[in-house]
């Protein structure tokens, strides 16, 4: 019985992290923000694909889980810029690891190809 806590407190947490950057588009946000602040536009060349509308609810789902800060500044027209947080710039380690296995994995399977 003890391995099974064990495992179920092993799981928790990595379903925590997978429901805050699930989906499509959430990874790509991080890491386009990652090399620097971005206004929506710019946000929207990086990120290909993505729609106005998703940008603008995956943003909002970021800066709810306090990963992404939005500043308004008070200019004509309003300039609104997006950034990472600390908390947000801590899932580097986790970015980075992710892109490296996805290398690997790439290069393993298309030489098996």
């Amino acid at each position: 019985m003890e391995s099974s806590k064990e495992c179920v407190e092993y799981i928790r947490p990595v379903w925590d992290v997978l429901d805050i950057i699930n989906g499509k588009w959430k990874l790509p946000i991080l890491i386009a923000l990652s090399f620097g602040n971005k206004r929506f536009k710019e946000l929207e060349r990086d990120v290909e694909g993505i729609t106005p509308k998703m940008l603008s609810k995956e943003l909002r789902d970021l800066e709810v889980n306090q990963l992404v800060n939005r500043t308004v500044y008070d200019t004509v027209p309003v300039t609104v810029e997006y950034s990472l947080t600390d908390y947000g710039k801590s899932l580097d380690s986790v970015i980075v690891a992710l892109r490296e296995w996805g290398k690997k994995h790439r290069a393993k399977i298309f030489a098996e190809s």
